[in-house]
């Protein structure tokens, strides 16, 4: 079987298995990495040269991605190639860093100051629902439901539906474009009609808190982690913040109990009781 035949093969097993377009794409791209920075044939490689590419990484890149280098790898020579050697391999430890989040009022400047329409909506939006920012791309205009004041997101991460709250500050504006588009276009276009790209979504975003003078290394992901936390913060329960962010696992969402200001509020340092 040709190396080609196999990443045909491994592309579509991973199809058929309903993988995201994304994770497919990742893991075609770090095997085929992996045998080009070992210069071998798929037969040729063992536990050794798998682990020097992983080293490698590591030496480049963050735990997820390693991580991620690592489900790739193993999965091809372990669905596609049939070779044991994979399951003796040990999984990458991952950091365990705490997301970065904003304050309230880092968010408010950050409105404040994007005058654009398009990219204070598109703020306003992941901010005020915590929604994924492949999720309000791909967002389209049947998916708001401004009678029950959701958006219902079809499909998210996991292969799961989940609906979020509609802010009712986005009412008017999400009305608005109600009565401009038809229930199948997106709420976001590009300038051929498609969807908005990720990318130019990050760019708005990271632009805006630029603009704002924040220091924080700021992405969309920024915003929904910003959601979560200051609905913690607000004294929502935490199993509604898990339903309303789609994680699986509880112990996802409970990260943010680590930079929620709350436990800390009735604190008070020694150095200010001297």
């Amino acid at each position: 079987m040709s190396q080609d035949k196999t990443f045909d093969t491994l592309e579509r097993e991973l199809r058929i298995r309903n993988y995201s377009p994304s994770t497919v794409e990742s893991y075609l791209y770090y095997n085929k990495e992996l045998l080009r920075y070992r210069q071998k044939d798929p037969r040729e490689i063992g536990v050794n040269d798998i682990k020097e590419y992983l080293d490698y990484l590591a030496s480049n890149k963050s735990s997820s991605t390693v991580s991620v280098a690592y489900s790739s790898i193993q999965f091809y020579y372990k669905e596609i190639w049939k070779r044991p050697f994979v399951f003796h391999l040990t999984r990458p430890k991952q950091e365990k860093r705490l997301p970065t989040v904003l304050s309230k009022q880092e968010v408010a400047k950050m409105l404040e100051l994007t005058q654009n329409p398009k990219h204070n909506c598109i703020i306003s939006l992941l901010y005020g629902t915590g929604m994924r920012v492949s999720e309000v791309t791909k967002l389209k205009m049947r998916d708001i439901d401004l009678d029950r004041k959701v958006i219902n997101i079809r499909l998210a991460k996991g292969k799961k539906d989940r609906i979020v709250m509609v802010p009712d500050r986005l009412a008017s504006v999400l009305g608005c474009q109600q009565r401009l588009k038809s229930g199948k276009d997106f709420l976001f276009t590009n300038g051929r009609g498609g969807c908005l790209n990720e990318r130019s979504v990050q760019k708005i975003v990271s632009h805006s808190a630029s603009k704002a003078g924040i220091g924080k290394k700021v992405s969309a992901h920024t915003l929904r982690h910003s959601f979560a936390t200051h609905l913690l913060e607000n004294g929502t329960d935490i199993r509604y913040i898990q339903e309303l962010l789609g994680h699986a696992k509880l112990q996802t969402t409970q990260i943010y109990t680590h930079v929620a200001r709350s436990n800390l509020e009735s604190l008070v340092s020694p150095l200010d009781v001297q």
